[in-house]
């Protein structure tokens, strides 16, 4: 049946109207049936010569459906010759088809196809003034996998492109902004980037301003890579970041991480009077990012750290209980970042304890009690308030109660034996969770047995932090700037990383390859648990029965804590070298 109602097709392949040719071709080329595809190669390769522009540019497209269906016909029939051929024909929008027939062809099979000389690169620039929208968007995607041999022809390129930025399509927009950060990268005189960089400023600037949310949101994440490339593009337009009452939440969000990104020393004022108005808005989660992003600005700038942090404390001041306890958290980091300073700050942080219930609030309150318990007198009492209900708490509250503890105990270990004996107890003996479990051990076993290295341990000095959130590496940002306009660049994500391409001319391998790497994630699994198990009966084993030799050495008076230990369940009979020789001697009694 299908052949039958080919026949016709093919005869209308050769009418005199050209509508008639052009709509004939278009129609057999959505037929995907293996059988008429030796039908369809001398009406298709007739159409590609036709004299009717309109005919030809539908060709065009149909050979890369064609493409889909048969490759190797395609390869055989010389119809990617052809393709090359219209790349030079004098009509644009055939000009274009060509192009993204071409463009189709490539990403299917994994390979180049057409080779940009210096006719067909200045023939493609000559049809980007005359073709319509989607051609250019076509072309200068194809002109943005180009590479200029030199500097010169580089910024030729980047000016013959530059109109395209004032055009009314976003689309075309962004990808005539792909190609001027490409083109930038090979040019070394300075005066003529910052000439280009004025140039896209505007452009990006409007697409931000969209009256279309959606189109604002790709334009914000887009936005987000160019500012990490080139920080300096668009400081001068911090304003336009401002979030408006009217925004969506989703562009909103992404407005903060570009006022991160823009944000320096000369305009950190007005940008933290910004946030704190945010801060004082009713969408909790809005509010949240906004005290973040204080948080963000003062770990980027250590110089205007001190006014974030009289912002957050004029936020804490308000009492509303999701901002006291998001403004816990980015102090804490604040603290990391910048030890041993502002901690006048901690007085008031005591003081909103109660009102603490969120989690990450509570760990990081936690934290900063066991972090500075030398500076807080009543630092025992806050932190026996939370052991009440130590077994209701999340397990990174737990963690956080156990690890501050035992730096008290090591900082005052006068008062605070019978805490940290307490909290020993309920993280080795009442507790399910593994990792509350073996920390509680490990603490358990370094301060019986050692502890100025308990003190190296816990008390050592760690390295500052750095505000990384959203940022891209170098490698990645360029192939994500390399794929503006896309999906890669709004997910943040290699094309790789959500879409499997089907290589025509080796589907098989291509498809075996996601099996593959899902497989491998699975066995790397296996082998990082076992290796990890092996650590830990290694450990065991090098420490095995040194518990009773080690005892004299007990310098603050822990002995009794070893000799109390708790044996974990014995997994086996055979698991020599395990948890039980780990605490050989306070396990002894335990595991018949």
């Amino acid at each position: 049946m299908t052949l039958m109602a080919v026949n016709p097709f093919v005869r209308d392949t050769s009418h005199s109207s050209p509508l008639i040719r052009a709509l004939a071709v278009r129609t057999m080329g959505c037929i995907r049936v293996d059988r008429i595809t030796e039908y369809l190669c001398k009406p298709l390769m007739r159409c590609l010569n036709d004299e009717d522009p309109y005919v030809r540019k539908t060709a065009a497209m149909c050979v890369a459906k064609l493409y889909d269906i048969s490759p190797g016909m395609v390869r055989d029939q010389g119809f990617l010759d052809k393709l090359r051929d219209l790349i030079c024909d004098s009509n644009p929008t055939v000009v274009a088809n060509a192009v993204a027939s071409l463009s189709e062809v490539q990403e299917a099979s994994g390979r180049e196809v057409v080779e940009l000389t210096t006719t067909v690169l200045q023939k493609l620039l000559a049809a980007l003034n005359e073709c319509t929208e989607w051609g250019q968007v076509f072309i200068l995607d194809f002109l943005a996998r180009y590479t200029p041999s030199e500097e010169r022809e580089a910024e030729s390129i980047v000016e013959r492109v530059l109109p395209r930025l004032a055009h009314q399509n976003s689309a075309v927009v962004l990808s005539a902004v792909k190609i001027v950060m490409r083109y930038m990268e090979l040019i070394t005189n300075e005066e003529t980037v910052k000439g280009f960089e004025r140039k896209l400023s505007p452009p990006l600037v409007t697409l931000s301003q969209s009256a279309a949310p959606e189109i604002q949101y790709v334009a914000l994440r887009n936005i987000a890579l160019i500012v990490q490339k080139r920080p300096t593009l668009l400081s001068h337009k911090i304003r336009v970041f401002y979030c408006k009452y009217n925004d969506p939440i989703y562009v909103k969000m992404e407005k903060l991480d570009v006022l991160v990104s823009l944000t320096n020393e000369r305009n950190v004022d007005p940008v933290l009077a910004e946030l704190k108005e945010y801060a004082m808005e009713v969408d909790v989660d809005f509010v949240r990012k906004a005290v973040r992003t204080i948080g963000r600005c003062a770990i980027k700038l250590e110089r205007a750290a001190e006014r974030c942090i009289k912002v957050l404390l004029q936020l804490i001041q308000t009492k509303v209980n999701y901002v006291v306890q998001e403004a816990v958290v980015v102090i804490k980091d604040i603290f990391r970042k910048y030890p041993n300073r502002y901690e006048s700050v901690i007085g008031v942080l005591c003081d909103a304890l109660e009102s603490l219930d969120d989690p990450d609030a509570k760990a990081s309150m936690v934290w900063i009690l066991g972090e500075y318990a030398a500076r807080i007198e009543n630092a025992d009492e806050l932190l026996d308030s939370f052991l009440d209900s130590f077994e209701d708490e999340p397990a990174s509250v737990q963690l956080q109660l156990l690890t501050a503890t035992v730096k008290l105990f090591l900082t005052k270990p006068e008062t605070t034996q019978p805490m940290v004996q307490k909290v020993l107890n309920l993280a080795t003996e009442m507790s399910d969770n593994p990792d509350l479990r073996d920390r509680g051990y490990v603490y358990w076993r370094l301060l019986s047995q050692n502890p100025e290295a308990a003190r190296a341990v816990v008390l050592a000095e760690r390295p500052v932090i750095h505000d990384d959130t959203g940022m891209i590496d170098g490698g990645m940002l360029d192939l994500l700037i390399s794929n503006i306009s896309t999906l890669a660049s709004v997910y943040h994500k290699p094309p790789e990383a959500f879409v499997v391409r089907e290589v025509r001319e080796g589907a098989e391998d291509g498809d075996d390859i996601s099996s593959e790497e899902d497989s491998d994630e699975g066995d790397d699994g296996e082998e990082d648990e076992e290796g990890d198990s092996t650590a830990v009966g290694g450990a065991g084993g090098a420490t095995g029965g040194a518990a009773a030799a080690a005892e004299p050495d007990d310098l603050i008076g822990m002995g009794d804590l070893l000799g109390a230990a708790p044996t974990p369940p014995r997994p086996a009979a055979s698991s020599a070298g395990g948890l039980d020789d780990l605490f050989g001697g306070g396990g002894g009694g335990g595991g018949g």
